[in-house]
């Protein structure tokens, strides 16, 4: 159900107020999650309330009861929306998913730009193997994680693999082989694929591999000790002198582990933080059974920690309620402040209603928690000194851009789009995007144009944009680059004007031109140059400055960006050339092996089980495919 508001540009503020004021005793009394809506219908604040009416009424009462972040938010508000749940812990849940969904801007929200690594054991297959993942899913996989690099995993999965001879190849590999690899050969992997180690001995290695990531060292390194012993009893000394030399690499593996609880085993993560008007950084030191395995800093520009407006509550639990949606649920939380019972109770049947297993949440209070609050408060504050290093830095730079190209504020927000064609066929288009200076990839668009025949970088641009500005859900940009010098700006001018959004500053920029005289070693390179509507002669910025790094920066990315997409094409249009040389194959079934597999290469390296078990597809023609895809290699 939607409540609106419409408003007219002549209305003042409180008139509007008055009439939302109106519209909120319509709200039921119930559970539920409220999202605030701007005059274009674009969501600004998502909340979640116990009593929705009374929750939303709290934001039309006196100002001198709100804060100015929320005297803010009230001011643009034109409607809101609610979606009722059945109780406070699915309003919870359901706040989260509609934060990610849809970005609100004044909401505190985690930024996707860089996801850690997770080690994950696919225990759905037969001969389990061990992957890196980059986020947690319910795939009937165990996750362990997240660790601080991606070196880390890849040393530690070679580690594992090396120690308990745990395959290390792909699914498609292992189907195929009919003889073992170089790996067994060398010492590496028991050889599963044909069958040289039994289900149930693999899944004993597999066993103790769990064991060694959940921290069980005394259960590992006392299986280890039983088994040498057994085989030195059964003569079997070369066996028995491989198991002593695991232990002694596990052994050595444990010494380096920052140990702060070696009597614990329990998953645990510790959230600090640290911050000014500049920012506030998050902290998440991950503890693993008594072990430190990492931490992750999560910075936050909008959020100002030491202002009297801010509640630690209301943000620590919006933060901790976004972070856990994807990544693992620990058995117990240690937090920097007391968010009093109600809402500790309340946030623990959150998590534990995600995890589906009890998890603890709690204010840390004896000595090893202190401990552990302590070491995540200096990653917190040392995190958040590089960080701000980095973002004002980044800052004048935006400041400059401002300044050289008449802006009227900072642009927060910069969205460059390219266009890319290759020999008048697959004309697409890419959409990067900066915040704050730096590359905001979920924001990341890739268009295949589709109201264009032959090459027309006019109307290309023309419906890229159109399309991109029928996108409320995003922020608008504070300032739109083009590829090219004044003929690309013109046009890309023109289109805003169609597309009544001439509000928007563009700028056009050019690259840099190489000259030779006449003699052969005479070489003079320009500056890239940078040019604005109605101006002659174009801006230029020092090469090393900060300003002109973020531009040529988002300009060379989206060239990359439209490129990659653009090859990505053209090689499938490939794949669907030859698929198209082989009888019986026909739209549905070509959609499903490409879906599939992506790569010819990738199809002839499966097995006729693989393609047979495909939607379509059966044994017998699976076999057929395999066979003419090989005559013709």
């Amino acid at each position: 159900m939607t409540t609106k508001v419409t408003s007219s540009g002549e209305e003042v503020l409180s008139s509007r107020i008055e009439r939302l004021k109106e519209s909120v005793k319509e709200l039921p009394k119930s559970p539920g999650v409220y999202l605030m809506k701007s005059r274009v219908e674009k969501i600004i604040y998502v909340g979640k309330a116990k009593d929705l009416r009374s929750r939303v009424r709290s934001y039309f009462g006196s100002s001198k009861n709100l804060s100015p972040k929320t005297i803010l938010l009230v001011g643009q508000i034109h409607s809101f929306d609610y979606i009722l749940t059945s109780s406070e812990v699915e309003a919870f849940l359901l706040e989260a998913s509609l934060i990610k969904k849809h970005r609100p801007r004044y909401n505190i929200r985690l930024k996707d730009d860089k996801s850690y690594p997770y080690i994950r054991m696919s225990l759905k297959d037969n001969f389990p193997r061990l992957y890196i993942a980059r986020k947690v899913k319910k795939d009937s996989s165990m996750y362990f994680g997240p660790y601080t690099s991606g070196w880390a995993v890849h040393e530690t999965m070679r580690f594992l693999n090396k120690t308990y001879m745990i395959r290390d190849c792909k699914d498609s590999f292992f189907k195929t082989r009919k003889r073992p690899c170089m790996t067994h050969q060398i010492g590496r992997c028991s050889a599963p694929c044909v069958d040289l180690i039994s289900k149930k001995e693999y899944s004993k290695d597999i066993q103790s591999a769990v064991d060694f990531l959940e921290g069980k060292d005394k259960k590992v390194i006392r299986d280890l000790t039983k088994e040498m012993k057994s085989l030195a009893k059964e003569e079997r000394f070369e066996a028995a002198a491989r198991v002593r030399d695991n232990i002694q690499s596990i052994t050595s593996v444990l010494e380096k582990q920052s140990v702060v609880n070696a009597n614990s085993m329990i998953h645990q993560d510790i959230i600090s933080y640290f911050g000014d008007e500049r920012g506030t950084l998050i902290e998440t030191l991950h503890v693993r059974a008594g072990k430190v395995i990492g931490s992750r800093p999560h910075f936050i520009g909008s959020l100002n920690t030491r202002s009297e407006s801010e509640d630690v509550r209301d943000w620590l639990v919006s933060f901790i309620n976004q972070y856990y949606l994807e990544n693992i649920i620990p058995d117990e939380l240690l937090l920097p402040v007391d968010l009093g019972k109600d809402l500790q109770l309340l946030l623990q049947k959150v998590l534990e209603q995600r995890s589906e297993r009890p998890v603890s949440v709690r204010f840390s209070t004896d000595s090893i928690d202190r401990k552990l609050m302590q070491m995540a408060d200096e990653n917190a504050k040392s995190h958040f000194q590089r960080q701000v290093a980095k973002s004002e830095e980044k800052k004048r730079g935006l400041e400059m851009i401002q300044k050289k190209l008449h802006l009227k504020e900072l642009p927060f927000r910069i969205e460059c789009f390219d266009v890319s064609t290759f020999q008048g066929k697959e004309t697409v288009a890419s959409q990067v995007v900066f915040e704050e200076g730096v590359p905001l990839t979920s924001d990341y668009r890739r268009y295949k144009i589709k109201t264009v025949e032959g090459t027309d970088d006019f109307a290309s641009m023309k419906e890229v944009l159109q399309r991109r500005f029928e996108h409320h859900e995003y922020e608008d940009p504070n300032l739109i680059v083009v590829d090219g010098g004044k003929g690309q700006l013109n046009v890309a001018v023109e289109i805003l004007k169609e597309i009544d959004r001439q509000d928007v500053p563009i700028v056009g920029l050019a690259k840099a031109r190489t000259q030779r005289g006449f003699e052969e070693q005479e070489v003079t390179t320009s500056q890239e140059r940078f040019f604005l509507p109605g101006r002659q002669n174009p801006v230029v910025f020092a090469s090393g400055s900060q300003a002109y790094q973020i531009l040529v920066g988002i300009r060379d990315e989206a060239h990359r960006f439209a490129i990659t997409y653009h090859r990505k094409l053209r090689e499938g249009s490939t794949i669907e050339s030859q698929l198209d040389q082989i009888h019986g194959i026909g739209q549905a079934r070509k959609k499903v092996l490409l879906q599939h597999f992506e790569t010819i290469q990738k199809i002839r390296q499966a097995s006729a089980a693989e393609i047979a078990s495909l939607e379509g597809f059966n044994q017998k023609f699976a076999e057929k495919l395999l066979q003419q895809l090989l005559d013709e290699e």
